[in-house]
Formats: structure tokens, C-alpha cells, sequence
């Protein structure tokens, strides 16, 4: 008789029970989370759609606010799995804007990191005097903006792709006074 070598019947595959979004911290302490969103875009924008060549980084992310999503493991951050950059426009009139939303492959299913980003990036700008919130939104992803409270202005194109000029009903985003802290999100069951 063969003996059982299986020292637990649990399975070997693991998951994150829970994530959180937040902004990343300006010091050298969030550096890594700032290295890791920007690698996620890169993978995303770059490599898996082939939106850009090489690097998505523009002149825009000098003064950009970047949000991540961390997956948690024994309740500490263990990777970005998710991001979003907002900003304000220069002219002080209160138009922001979200743009380079995110999520890792692996984790597009795993909990709505996509939505709490949003919902994060709409509510922290809010806070900070967001009269109008706008994205340029990929086509693909008009239904759960849509879901989510956001209009489209307008159909366009941009980078060659179909995207829609939307824009977030801010009366759905109670303003967020602490992003550093931000939202969890949990993995669905």
C-alpha cells in the first residue's frame, strides 16, 4: 500500500480574501507601490492591449494623483493588483479627470477592484473640489461605468481604439476626506 504524502487537504491555490484601494502616499516608503502601478500599466496598456509602445507614461503623471489597489495577505499589503491616476485641470475650474485604469489578469474576477478604484478616484476628487469628474472611457468598459452613475458625452477615438468622453454623477460619490486610508474591497465567494 502506497502511503499518502498529502499533508493537507486544502487547496494549494491562493487567493486574496481582501483588497484595498487607497492613494499612494507621496515618500520613500510608498515607492514600491508607485514601481508596482506603474509596471501594471505598462503590462496592461502596453504589452496586453498594445495601446502603447514600450511605456504609457506622459506628462500627466508629474502632477497625477496614482490610487492602487493592494491585495492583503494576513491583513498587510502584498502587491498592487489594481490602479487608477486622477488630477485636476490646471485652469482651477474644477474639471478632474481618471485616467489609466488597471486591474492585474489574475484579479479582474477576484473582487470589484475596477469599481472601487473608480468609486475611490471619483469620491477623493470630490472631496477636493471636483465640480465635474470626466474619463476617457475604453469601449469595452461603458457598461459598468454606466452601472456605476457615469453618462457618455460622446463617442470617440483615441489611441486608434472606440472610447466614450464620460462623465460621473458626483451625487453618486459621497466626497472621501481620507483616501490615504481609502475603502476594502472583499473577494468574491
Amino acid at each position: 500500500m502506497k502511503a499518502d504524502t498529502t499533508l493537507c487537504e486544502l487547496p494549494t491555490a491562493f487567493a486574496p480574501a481582501a483588497y484595498r484601494v487607497k492613494w499612494v502616499e507621496p515618500g520613500a516608503d510608498a515607492g514600491w507601490e508607485l514601481n508596482q502601478a506603474r509596471a501594471l500599466r505598462r503590462a496592461v496598456f502596453c504589452a496586453e492591449q498594445g495601446v502603447f509602445v514600450g511605456d504609457d507614461l506622459d506628462r500627466i503623471d508629474a502632477h497625477a494623483q496614482t490610487l492602487v489597489a493592494l491585495s492583503l495577505v494576513g491583513g498587510m499589503p502584498d502587491q498592487v493588483v489594481g490602479t487608477v491616476r486622477i488630477h485636476a485641470d490646471e485652469d482651477g475650474t474644477g474639471i478632474w479627470w481618471g485616467s489609466r485604469l488597471a486591474v492585474h489578469a489574475a484579479f479582474r474576477r477576484q473582487a470589484a477592484i475596477g469599481a472601487t478604484l473608480i468609486r475611490l478616484a471619483v469620491s477623493s476628487a470630490h472631496a477636493r473640489g471636483a465640480a465635474i469628474f470626466l474619463a476617457h472611457v475604453q469601449s469595452q468598459n461603458l457598461g459598468l461605468f454606466q452601472k456605476m452613475h457615469w453618462q457618455s458625452l460622446r463617442a470617440e477615438t483615441l489611441h486608434g481604439r472606440p472610447h466614450h468622453l464620460m462623465q460621473a454623477d458626483l451625487a453618486m460619490y459621497p466626497p472621501c476626506h481620507d483616501p490615504l486610508t481609502g475603502f476594502t474591497c472583499r473577494a468574491r465567494p
